[in-house]
């Protein structure tokens, strides 16, 4: 079968990831998380010819051209419509991937891009602005659709102690996304106003090399065996994308999931939010994934141009500034993406948001001592770094990660539903909101977002166990415990409190509560 490639484990054994599951995990990343990074970043450096392009065409249809704020509007639409494309893709994920499985819909949504990509390329030569939006919001679904469903498909397909590592390389490929997009946007390539159609279509290229190879690769097994009862398929998947090893004890493990939900079907998303055996997951899942938006990211993202231009970087040297950024945000990724397994979970999330908030609070500083002390300006281009490469080591991607191991096959689409919905709607309020929080508050509305990242820490290190090395049964029962030492502190007669079994997520039944120090909470 395919080559295998060996990494170090926890330090005990050696694990092998065959070149099955390397090849998944570049397919789905490069053709899917890659286009979000990309087309978050692809508007910013022709935003000035679109803009020319939109006023000539309103100008040749009704012989006026557009004032200044229609065109500001017309404008910011394009650039927004694309976090409501991906509200209305994280939604309809859940669907998607019950009907058509992991794999499938990773496939069949290409189709999206290749959509959107004709629309926005051909939209210059047919003098139609509709064409761009439409293109944008399309690609806001198909983006929507893959922060779930990639993350989702590489934790079911991957082994316990690889889970972390392929988990984070979807993150990996969005810094590589954003970076492309800030290379590509150089004058010197697609920079010039007659290349902007293109840079915009370009993501067509990686998703068709997705399409013609990922095909070839099989379906989820846990997927195959919890939904679709196909052992058959399950053992096929499994001896491809295992090295020579006995898949008996991973096959036993999935049956003892698909017994204990053999009554229990596919939860919507209400059910979901009103079964009290997950409430914790639930709650942790809304915490991180609010916290990832809300940490102030985007905000930074878009002001480094004007905060390079305040620490004194000429201004035909800062597009090739802004592009180092996008070098940090791989680095810090790919530091993540290496170290999860070594170090868990808990410390990436805790140290890359207690990193940001360290950062927020130290640019609000350097940008009120700026004015009389210069060197400041060179200690807010620092924090802009940190705050960048902080998200990238663990809460860029963890938490879609966190949102798959947290929950078993009957809960996990519509965590996903909930988790996407409500990161593209923090993303949405945090680029409506900041501008006026900016005015209102001026440097000191970094402190709201170092305040958020502070808060999301405290609340991993209290509330979320650690994940590394546990079978999806095993971090269900961890739950179990955490959340009946959660409810129980302050009662009396702790020893004689008895489990109840809920659902298959509870543990001990008529037994007295005992804990280990691996599942306690910190």
């Amino acid at each position: 079968m395919a080559e295998e490639v060996l990494i170090p484990s926890s330090g005990k054994i050696t694990s092998q990831l065959t070149g099955s599951l390397l090849a998944v995990a570049f397919l789905t990343s490069f053709g899917s998380s890659m286009l979000y990074g990309y087309n978050l970043a692809v508007v910013n450096s022709p935003a000035v010819h679109i803009k020319n392009f939109y006023n000539r065409t309103v100008l040749s249809r009704n012989g006026t051209a557009l004032s200044e704020e229609s065109l500001t509007l017309m404008y910011s639409l394009t650039v927004s419509i694309f976090a409501i494309g991906g509200l209305v893709g994280s939604l309809i994920v859940g669907m998607l991937v019950t009907r058509f499985g992991r794999k499938g819909t990773v496939v069949k949504t290409t189709v999206l891009v290749f959509i959107a990509s004709s629309l926005m390329g051909f939209s210059r030569i047919c003098g139609s602005p509709e064409m761009v939006i439409i293109g944008r919001f399309i690609t806001g679904i198909h983006s929507g659709i893959s922060l779930s469903v990639v993350p989702m498909y590489l934790g079911e397909i991957a082994p316990k102690n690889l889970r972390g590592f392929l988990g984070l390389m979807p993150s990996i490929f969005i810094g590589t996304g954003v970076f492309a997009a800030q290379i590509l946007g150089l004058h010197e390539l697609l920079g010039k106003e007659e290349y902007w159609p293109l840079s915009l279509s370009v993501v067509v290229v990686p998703t068709f090399i997705q399409l013609i190879m990922l095909p070839w690769f099989p379906e989820s097994p846990r997927y195959l065996l919890i939904e679709k009862h196909n052992i058959h398929a399950t053992i096929t998947a499994l001896k491809w994308y295992r090295a020579k090893c006995n898949i008996q004890a991973e096959i036993e493990e999935m049956q003892e999931e698909q017994r204990s939900l053999s009554s229990v079907e596919t939860l919507s998303v209400w059910k979901l939010l009103h079964d009290g055996t997950v409430r914790w997951q639930v709650l942790s899942v809304v915490v991180i994934n609010i916290g990832m938006q809300l940490s102030g990211i985007d905000a930074i993202w878009f002001y480094t141009n004007a905060i390079f231009k305040d620490a004194g970087i000429p201004a035909a040297e800062i597009q090739y500034t802004t592009a180092g950024t996008g070098v940090i945000e791989i680095i810090a990724g790919l530091i993540g993406c290496f170290s999860i397994e070594k170090l868990g979970r808990r410390p990436l999330m805790i140290g890359g948001f207690s990193i940001m908030g360290i950062c927020s609070v130290g640019i609000t500083i350097a940008l009120i001592l700026q004015v009389h002390l210069s060197f400041m300006r060179y200690i807010s281009v620092c924090c802009v770094v940190g705050i960048i490469a902080g998200f990238c080591i663990g809460p860029a991607g963890v938490p879609f990660l966190i949102t798959a191991e947290l929950f078993k096959q009957s809960h996990r689409p519509a965590a996903y539903i909930v988790g996407g919905s409500l990161n593209w709607l923090s993303n949405f309020t945090v680029g409506f909101v900041f501008p006026f929080l900016q005015m209102s508050a001026g440097s000191y509305c970094y402190l709201v977002f170092g305040t958020i990242c502070f808060s999301v820490a405290v609340y991993v290190y209290i509330v979320i166990p650690e994940t590394k090395n546990k079978t999806f049964m095993e971090i269900s029962r961890m739950f179990s415990k955490t959340e009946a030492i959660l409810e129980t502190q302050g009662l009396s007669h702790m020893d004689q409190l008895k489990l109840k079994k809920m659902n298959g997520y509870g543990g001990m039944e008529h037994t007295s509560l005992e804990f280990d120090s691996s599942s306690s909470i910190p």
